[in-house]
Parts: C-alpha cells; sequence; structure tokens
C-alpha cells in the first residue's frame, strides 16, 4: 500500500526524501508528497499523480531543510488528488502527517473532532483526523501527544509525525502495518521497507506493532506505548543496494524475471545436504514426532502466493500423503476451518506483510494450530509471528507484478514437502534424492528457458491488441495458468481467465470463437493425450494456441500454432520452468500494449489493508 519515508540528519532533507520515494513508488503512486520544516512553520508540498508531478513541482529546488517526512499513496479513502495526497495537516499547519493503513473509526474521530474542538477538515481521507488527534492533545511535548493520540485509533497505520515547534524531531509509531528504522552515523532514516534505505545503511530497527520511534540527530530511542524504553536489536540487512535498481533492464519486472536462476540458486543455497540425499531445513523444528502425528495441511495466501500455494497441494499431497486444503487468505477466517490437533497451517506471503494472510495466520494460531510461513522479508511480521519461517531469499522485488517471489515460494514448498516426507516415511529416498538432484538444476533450466523468448515475443504482438485471452492446463498446469492468467490481467489489462481442460466442455467451450488466443499447458506427460484432445477442442472453434510443453512432447506441434518448449524436468517440478514463458508473455504484452509495467494501475505491491 503507501509508501512512508522521513529523514533527519546533517545533510538536505529533500533529496533523500525524493530519492527514498523512487524506491518505494511500487507501494503507491496515485499521488505524492512531503513536508519539512521552515523557519517558523512546516512547507508541505503534494501532488496528484506520480513523483514525477511531484519532482516537477519542485523544480529543482533543494530547500536547506535538515529533516522531513514523504509520502506515495496508494488511495483507499478519497479519489487521488491533491487534497487528498499525504502529508495532511491540522488546523493550524502546526503538525503534519504522512499514514499507511486504515483508521477503522475515522468518522466518529472526525465528528468527535468537529463537535468538540471546532476542527475543519479538507479532503475525504481517513489520515486526516491524525494531525487533527495530535493538535488536540499537544501541550508542548510532541512524544506526549502522539502516546495520547494513539489509543483513540481503530486500525492499522503506519504512521510518521512532524512538527514546527520541535523541527528537529521525527515521531513514528508502527499498528499492524511495515516500518522500519535506518541507522547512520549521525543520521536516521524512516520507511514502509528496506529498498528505501539501503543506499545509505543496511543497519536497520525493525519496529514491532505497539512500538514508537523517537528520531533525532543525537539520536533514537523506541518506546512502547505507554512511553517506557523499548531496546531493540538491529538487523543487518544483506541485500545489497544494486539489487534495488534496474541494472540496464527497461523495467523492473524484466530484471526480476531474469533474475530467478540466480533467486533459485539462493534459496536452494544450505539446504541440501553434502551427499545431495537429504534436506537441511534447520529453521523448521517442528519435532519428528509432531510431524508424524500431523493429520491434514492447510496453505492460505493471496494473490500469486495463493497460486503458489495451489501447487505446493499437489506437490504435499503427492509426497506426504496428507489432505492439504488451499485457501485465499481473505476468505480463511471467515469459513471457520476446522483446526485440531495434527493441523500444519503453511502461510505464504512475500512481504510477510499482507494484511489478510496476517489475519489468517492469526486465526491459525488462535485455534491452536502449528504455523510455517513462507516469506522474502527478514522481521517481517509474518515472521516474527509463524512458529517457523522458510525464507525465499528472492532478493528485493520491486515490481508490483510478482515473478521471481512465486518461483522461489514454489522452491521453499517443495523443500517443505521433502522434509516432511522423509519424516513421515512417505517417499523412497531413491525418488527423494533423483528430485533433489533435478531441483539443483533447475537454475540452468531456468536460463534456458530466458534464453529462447522469441515465440513468446510473437505471440505476444498477436494478441497486444485483442481483449481477451484464455489458458487451460490440467493438473499442475491448471495451476500455472492461473498464475498465468493473472500476471496478464495484472500489467496488460487484457481480460485473461484460467480453465482447468477438462472442463471446458461444461460451459468455457461458449466463449471460444474464431481467433480467440489459447495458451495450453502440456507439460505433464501423463496427462499430454488428453491435453492433446483439448487442444483440438478449441482448433475446431478457431482458437489461435500457443502450447507450453516438456521437451520429448514434440506432438502438441500437430495441433498447436505455436510451441513452446520447457526443459526436460521431473514433472512435479515442472511449474518453475512453465511459468517463466508466462511471465514473459505477460510482460512483452504490456510492453506492446504501452502499460506502465512495473506501475500497474489501482494495485500496489503489499496490500497491508482488507
Amino acid at each position: 500500500m503507501c509508501g512512508i519515508v522521513g529523514y533527519i540528519g546533517p545533510r538536505k532533507a529533500v533529496p533523500i526524501l525524493i530519492e527514498s520515494m523512487e524506491k518505494l513508488e511500487y507501494r503507491g503512486y496515485d499521488s505524492a508528497g512531503l513536508a519539512i520544516p521552515g523557519r517558523d512553520s512546516l512547507l508541505v508540498l503534494k501532488k496528484e499523480g506520480g513523483l514525477s508531478a511531484l519532482k516537477e513541482k519542485l523544480n529543482g529546488q533543494g530547500y536547506d531543510a535538515r529533516a522531513g517526512i514523504g509520502h506515495t499513496r496508494w488511495a483507499t479513502h478519497g479519489k487521488p488528488s491533491d487534497a487528498n495526497a499525504h502529508p495532511h495537516t491540522d488546523c493550524t499547519g502546526h503538525f503534519a502527517v504522512v499514514h499507511n493503513g486504515i483508521i477503522e473509526n475515522y468518522l466518529s474521530l472526525k465528528e468527535w473532532l468537529q463537535s468538540e474542538g471546532g476542527h475543519t477538515f479538507c479532503s475525504q481521507t481517513d489520515t486526516e483526523v491524525l494531525p487533527h488527534l495530535v493538535e488536540h492533545y499537544y501541550e508542548g511535548d510532541l512524544v506526549e501527544a502522539v502516546l495520547k493520540a494513539v489509543p483513540k485509533l481503530e486500525g492499522s497505520f503506519a504512521m510518521a509525525v512532524i512538527s514546527a515547534g520541535e523541527p528537529e524531531k521525527l515521531v513514528a509509531v508502527r499498528q499492524d502495518s511495515p516500518l522500519v528504522v535506518g541507522l547512520g552515523e549521525g543520521e536516521y532514516f524512516l520507511a514502509s521497507d528496506v529498498p528505501a534505505v539501503l543506499k545509505h545503511t543496511r543497519s536497520i530497527y525493525i519496529l514491532n506493532d505497539g512500538e514508537v520511534a523517537v528520531l533525532e540527530a543525537g539520536g533514537i530511542q523506541v518506546l512502547d506505548l505507554k512511553g517506557n524504553k523499548v531496546e531493540k536489536e538491529v538487523t543487518e540487512i544483506k541485500w545489497k543496494a544494486e539489487e534495488a535498481e534496474k541494472c540496464g533492464y527497461e523495467h523492473f519486472m524484466l530484471k526480476e524475471i531474469h533474475e530467478q536462476p540466480r533467486a533459485l540458486r539462493d534459496t536452494l543455497g544450505g539446504r541440501i545436504s553434502a551427499d545431495g540425499a537429504g534436506v537441511v531445513l534447520d529453521e523448521v523444528t517442528i519435532s519428528p514426532e509432531e510431524i508424524r502425528g500431523l493429520k491434514k495441511v492447510f496453505v492460505t495466501a493471496c494473490g500469486t502466493a495463493y497460486h503458489a500455494g495451489l501447487v505446493g497441494k499437489y506437490v504435499m499431497e503427492r509426497l506426504v500423503r496428507l489432505p492439504v486444503e488451499v485457501d485465499i487468505a481473505s476468505e480463511f477466517r471467515y469459513r471457520q476451518p476446522i483446526i485440531g490437533p495434527g493441523t500444519l497451517v503453511v502461510i505464504i506471503s512475500q512481504s510477510g506483510e499482507t494484511a489478510d494472510t496476517l489475519a489468517a495466520l492469526r486465526e491459525a494460531k488462535r485455534q491452536g494450530a502449528r504455523v510455517v510461513a513462507v516469506t522474502n522479508v527478514v522481521g517481517s511480521s509474518v515472521a516474527r509471528e509463524a512458529d517457523d519461517v522458510i525464507y525465499t531469499w528472492a532478493g528485493p522485488e520491486i515490481a508490483v507484478a510478482s515473478t521471481k517471489a512465486y518461483t522461489t515460494q514454489l522452491m521453499s514448498m517443495y523443500l517443505l514437502a521433502l522434509h516432511l516426507a522423509a519424516l513421515r516415511g512417505t517417499l523412497e529416498p531413491g525418488e527423494r534424492g533423483a528430485l533433489l538432484a533435478e531441483m539443483k538444476n533447475l537454475a540452468a533450466k531456468a536460463q534456458r528457458v530466458l534464453d529462447n523468448s522469441a515465440v513468446i515475443r510473437e505471440f505476444a504482438g498477436e494478441i497486444a491488441a485483442g481483449r481477451s485471452l484464455f489458458y487451460m492446463g490440467r493438473g499442475l498446469d491448471y495451476a500455472v495458468a492461473m498464475e498465468g492468467s493473472l500476471k496478464l490481467k495484472e500489467v496488460s489489462y487484457i481480460h485473461a481467465e484460467a480453465y482447468a481442460a477438462g472442463e471446458l466442455k461444461h460451459g468455457t467451450l461458449a466463449l471460444i470463437e474464431e481467433n480467440v488466443p489459447v495458451v495450453a499447458l502440456a507439460t505433464q506427460e501423463a496427462l499430454f493425450d488428453k491435453m492433446v484432445s483439448n487442444i483440438q477442442e478449441v482448433n475446431a472453434r478457431g482458437a489461435s494456441v500457443l502450447a507450453l510443453a516438456m521437451e520429448g512432447l514434440e506432438e502438441v506441434e500437430k495441433v498447436a500454432k505455436s510451441v513452446v518448449y520447457i526443459p526436460k524436468t521431473h514433472p512435479l517440478l515442472a511449474p518453475v520452468l512453465t511459468v517463466i514463458p508466462l511471465q514473459l508473455l505477460a510482460y512483452y504484452t504490456a510492453v506492446a500494449r504501452g502499460c506502465d509495467v512495473d506501475k500497474p494501475r489501482n494495485l500496489a505491491k503489499s496490500v497491508t489493508v482488507e
């Protein structure tokens, strides 16, 4: 969702704030703004549109302020506009606030502030109640005012406050929305996500819920909501600053697609035993007895991570021989899932901050389940609250459309499944060793897929002017088809749907007519003949078919207009390779249509509100 930044130190704040906001624009790009101390008041500059609009408004003016806060917005309450852009101020312009999250009781707070204090509001946002609350409670101490205001709030929020009366101080609060503090030499940085501070420092504090950070040029202190000092451990970020840069690629999405071979190697690093016969998952501390006593597994996630969970279901049921249910996280807790002894819940989230996924995690723990998290971000809320965590080590993912996060999530699910299978005795050592050996080959095979994208580019050019596209597959291919469909929708704005190929005759065929493009996944040899028949069914209605098949299944060329082959691999592992052409198809189609690939309309990278 929205991106928050802050700086205080000896350098000019505005260039640092703008640079940091550029790193977080993937969190929201409906508007942007900043607030800095002036001589006797705050200077607030904000503008509807992307960060470029704000930079144009600044017109190269750097200002001399040594402190400030900034914001990139993804609209929730109130349409994108100058008035609804952050920062928001109080009646006097004495306080400015930037906020990520949703204040659920803002209407009642607004009415109370209007009736009790005569406060005047200028926007449609929930955020605007925050500076007015601070104004209401301010008696000369900004920290005290914030500590009095926060208990009035219901919902999720990360916020930063600056005051004209105390210009050398920033106060930040976290509750259910991410916030980190970067620790420099005589300077401090505030951000919603790590990439914003990587250029300046790799030493950070990860704020927990209910913590207040007070940043001053002379130092930083972290308090709880009662004002008591909290001792924090410094987290060292291992990402390199250049990992959050485009490095010559036209878009972050393309860069991240091409980073997948490296990311796959990093996910596996140190997790296969020296003899290649077993999985090393020291971070999963479930006892062998508890693993052998498992009766059921739930996987819950949102978006792309949900699709990784669908693949995980096939893999875990095949290898671990346990029933697996996969839930969209936003639905999980509302359907009152039956969780009892012997239940394992696997939570998947790239950011580790997705609001619905966090809520599902907490519901699972409330009911007594053991929770394993698969996430990319060290120290994220999901990582901290789960019983065990498997980090994907994908590196920073900036593009809104997730790519390398998905394939590393798949690899993590394979590792978890093999770990559980070994302890439950449901997989022969020889098959386990063969799977692990082939997993080590996936990075090189992914590179081969990336090096042969000409057919994908050509097909993208053909469909770019279209309005609709269909994906179909069976088994694991159907799960991957759903992810391919999502990617195309996200970045090209073409309507796309994925169907289980066996369901064609139950309604879907009514949508197939002359020249309708269909992407048919046919990588599973055991289901190949049936997929060929399904392709013939859509061909008979005039469809234009692009087929994805495993090497050695050349029979598909007789029924498909175009074919992309993935290197031969174990059928269970095929999704890691099959998805890459689908990612490229989405990317090249979006480019051909002139879409803003990295910042698709109406979307944000991390959905931290329900």
